[in-house]
């Protein structure tokens, strides 16, 4: 039932647009506006902007949260600073991944998780159950609300509305405090996209003002639906698909993110171990060389049909027509150009590794 879902500060507004939204994590959000080719060529091409407001935001704070955040995630966070964020992977002992997740330093001590909507609960209630810090742990999602403005023209709209000059921020740089139109904001240079682009933490009841502002300077609403494409080709894993509580960040290529000289923390001996032998698996690109699309959990199997993994995501890109999609492997049996099968509706097509991401920019 769409009115037991929760709903985003956007929600009335997507009510009298018209657009239709459906359950995405538990939240009401919509697919598409126009089109997914329409907004993912948006956003390669010029700009699209979506609501994220869904995302979950925990503080940490206490005498030591720095501490805590440390052992409870796999990056190094004594390596944050207050203007710039960093991605990083809840895990559990055997390594799999809870959630990734960004992590922004907003003081000393004083830390701001933004986690995947679906999970947001689940991460609190596991931070939670970390004892032995003098940390208080908080759920403070209902208060933000989140906007993404992303592509080649996404920096200049920002920045006539921001006083500060933000032609030089870098990926997961941020700053606090900057006025948009009157409201405060966090301002971070990041995404989901892979293009140029920053991701807006507002006060919820700006969000909608914010919003409006951006759809006025030629911004192309976007949905849910352009948001997996654009990921996809950029080759960027997708929590509950190709990065679960069973694929650790080594398998999955994250490897950057897993910090194992910094001391303990949850999940370090085995990533340890996979990241100095290598994981019995991989995570790796491919296309279809034969017709159809690959989708989630599609057999990955070699020329004598024995099974050697799985799809984990898998679309057409809008730009290219191409067959894409991530598939978790058997580590000894991926090579680039290499061909294989995959089962598309109980029929073998034929795929071939290939190198990611798909699209850059």
């Amino acid at each position: 039932m769409m009115s037991e879902l929760k709903k985003t500060p956007l929600y009335d507004y997507y009510q009298e647009s018209g657009v239709k939204v459906i359950d995405f994590s538990g939240w009401a959000l919509p697919v598409q506006f126009s089109s997914i080719k329409e907004e993912h060529t948006a956003v390669r091409e010029a700009m699209g902007m979506f609501e994220v407001s869904h995302m979950g935001e925990i503080l940490v704070e206490g005498n030591e949260a720095e501490a805590f955040v440390n052992y409870a995630l796999s990056n190094n966070a004594e390596k944050l600073t207050d203007v710039k964020a960093q991605y990083t992977m809840l895990c559990n002992e055997q390594g799999g991944v809870i959630d990734d997740l960004v992590i922004y330093k907003l003081e000393e001590q004083k830390y701001l998780l933004v986690v995947n909507a679906g999970n947001t609960d689940k991460d609190y209630e596991w931070l939670k159950s970390i004892s032995g810090y003098d940390t208080t742990v908080t759920n403070v999602s209902k208060e933000y609300g989140q906007i993404a403005i992303q592509g080649p023209d996404a920096r200049a709209a920002v920045q006539k509305h921001v006083d500060e000059d933000i032609s030089e921020m870098k990926m997961f740089q941020f700053r606090k405090d900057v006025d948009i139109n009157g409201c405060s904001v966090i301002l971070s240079q990041s995404g989901y996209t892979g293009e140029d682009g920053f991701e807006i933490y507002c006060a919820a009841e700006d969000t909608e003002k914010l919003w409006k502002l951006f759809i006025d300077e030629g911004a192309a609403p976007c949905g849910l639906g352009s948001r997996d494409t654009l990921r996809l080709e950029a080759g960027l894993p997708l929590h509950g698909q190709d990065l679960t509580e069973e694929i650790t960040p080594i398998e999955a290529n994250m490897g950057f993110a897993v910090k194992v000289d910094k001391g303990d923390f949850i999940g370090r001996d085995v990533l340890k171990e996979q990241k100095e032998n290598g994981a019995p698996r991989k995570l790796t690109g491919f296309e279809l060389v034969g017709k159809g699309i690959a989708r989630t959990d599609y057999e990955v199997t070699d020329s004598e049909g024995n099974k050697v993994g799985y799809v984990t995501s898998g679309t057409q890109s809008p730009l290219t027509k191409r067959s894409i999609g991530l598939a978790l492997v058997d580590r000894d049996f991926h090579e680039i150009d290499k061909t294989f099968n995959i089962k598309v509706r109980n029929k073998d097509v034929e795929a071939k590794f290939v190198k990611t991401p798909f699209h850059k920019n």
